[in-house]
Order: C-alpha cells, then structure tokens, then sequence
C-alpha cells in the first residue's frame, strides 16, 4: 500500500470517528455535568497519549519541554482543554447536537479574524465572502429558517457555541508558536490541567451514583474526541504526500454526524439545519480554494 491510500485510510478512519463524537456528546451530558465531562474525558485523553507518548520514546521531551516552559503549557492547558470543552459543552447541553455541531464549524472563520488581530494578518475579498457565507449560515440555523424574524431557538446556546469557535481559534495561533512535538504538547497541556479540573469537579458536583454508562460514554469522548483521532489525522497528514487529497475529507464529518444523531438519539434534522451547514461548509470551501492568475501578455 503506497503512502497515499495510508493517508487516506487514516484521515477516513478520523473523520468517520469525528462524526460520533456529538452523537456521544448527547449521551455523556446525559449522565456528567459539562465540568465533569471535561475532567473525565481529558483524564482518559491523557492517559492515552501519555501511553503514546512513552511507545515512541519520548519521555526525555516531555520533561525537557516541562522544564523549558512550565507556565505557557499550564497556560495552554487552561484554554484547552479546560476552558474550551467547557464552553462546547455549555452549549452542547442548551443546543440540540444537530444545530451545535454545525455552529463549531466556524471555527476557521473565527481563525482568519483572530489571526488578522493577533498575527496582523490581511483579510482578503475571498475570506469577507466566506465569513458572510458562514455566519449566515449560523444566523438560519440558530433561528430554524426564521432570519426576518429573528427567532432564535436558544440564543444564549449559540452564543456558547460561537464563543467555542474563537477558542479553538486562539488556542491554534498559540499553539503554533511553539515548535513542539504534537503528542508531547497534548499531553503537558492536558497534564497539568487535570488537577485544576479535578479539585472544581469536586469542588462543584457529586460525582457518586454515575451509571457505567454515563463513564462508557465519557471514555469515548477522551479516546476519540480528544486523543486516538487527533493521532490519526496527525498521522494521515504526515503520510500523505499533498494534503490537499485528504484535507477536503473533513468536510464530510458534520453530514454523517446529522445521520447519526437522527437515527441513533432521535433528534429531529431541520431543513434549516442542513441549508445553514451547506452555507458554512460552502464559505469554507471557497475560502481554500487557490485562485491562479494568469500571466499578462
């Protein structure tokens, strides 16, 4: 098997994983509060790519990179995964998953703005054209079709759910000033931030009387929202010799996970909701695709 249809079969086998997890989201808020979510899953995520990390020899990293800079990954961790789960989570328990998980997508819209304020990046035409593409497409699905009247569903569930977006955007810009192993990042930022999430747990909820569902279901997250997934697309993107045969395959995840969540926890699809996802998915398409000049004369 050449390299390219490895990188297939592992981007596939992470986008396939993806689209459960707002399926397995539902089901966890179920049983676990959105902070004991957080802690729970970011606890299993840990120690998975702890385990990952020490097969691939790379102990001596971990604590070179502990010892460099304790404080940016304790910071690092407060905003992923603390502070960003909880913000998702917030609004996956105020939102049907259907209508949140198209939300989250806007994420890289989020980006360009964050990246032209923080990084003083341009904007260009394309990036205005997609983020109004993007953002009207939220405004159908946090209103269910009703734009002219404005109607939203569940206002402050969207809010949660756009704040979520400019998170993850932040912590991307962050993350990628430092040059750093991608496993040994997770893991110090996951580390660190798991006392400070256990001691509010405690602090805050009871965590007694938890069915085995209720912690089946929250493994699940930290294994393949958190921790196995992020590996194989990391491995896929690696693999692959042109990315873009495998980047548009992301674009997949939020169809098949309106399947899911209709014909596994019932939830009712909208037609608002699928024309709002289309919107998003069609400014982010446009927003990569590269636009060859031609030459003059």
């Amino acid at each position: 098997m050449d390299n390219d249809k490895k990188a297939f079969l592992f981007a596939l086998s992470a986008v396939l994983l993806w689209s459960t997890v707002a399926t397995a989201f539902k089901i966890t808020l179920n049983y676990l509060s959105p902070l004991q979510m957080v802690t729970a899953a970011s606890a299993v995520s840990c120690l998975v790519l702890t385990l990952v990390a020490f097969i691939q020899g790379k102990q001596a990293q971990l604590l070179l990179e502990l010892r460099r800079m304790p404080l940016y990954y304790l910071l690092i961790g407060v905003l992923n995964p603390t502070v960003y789960y909880l913000v998702l989570f917030e609004a996956y328990s105020l939102l049907p998953a259907s209508e949140a998980q198209p939300l989250n997508y806007t994420w890289a819209i989020a980006l360009t703005f964050m990246a032209a304020v923080l990084l003083k990046q341009k904007i260009r035409k394309r990036d205005w054209f997609a983020s109004a593409l993007g953002y009207l497409g939220v405004l159908v699905i946090a209103t269910r079709g009703d734009i002219i009247g404005l109607s939203f569903s569940n206002l402050e569930g969207v809010l949660w759910a756009l704040l979520s977006t400019f998170l993850w955007a932040l912590y991307w810009i962050i993350n990628t000033k430092r040059n750093a192993d991608s496993v040994v990042q997770l893991v110090l930022a996951f580390g660190l931030s798991l006392p400070f999430l256990w001691l509010a747990s405690v602090w805050y909820d009871d965590w007694s009387g938890i069915p085995w569902q209720g912690w089946l279901a929250v493994s699940y997250v930290g294994l393949f929202e958190m921790g196995i997934t992020f590996l194989l697309w990391m491995s896929a993107m690696k693999t692959a010799t042109n990315t873009s045969l495998i980047s548009n395959l992301i674009f997949l995840s939020p169809f098949i996970s309106l399947i899911l969540l209709n014909q596994i926890i019932g939830e009712t699809i909208h037609m608002s909701t699928i024309a709002g996802l289309v919107l998003i998915i069609t400014g982010l398409v446009f927003q990569r695709i590269r636009i060859k000049k031609k030459p003059l004369g």
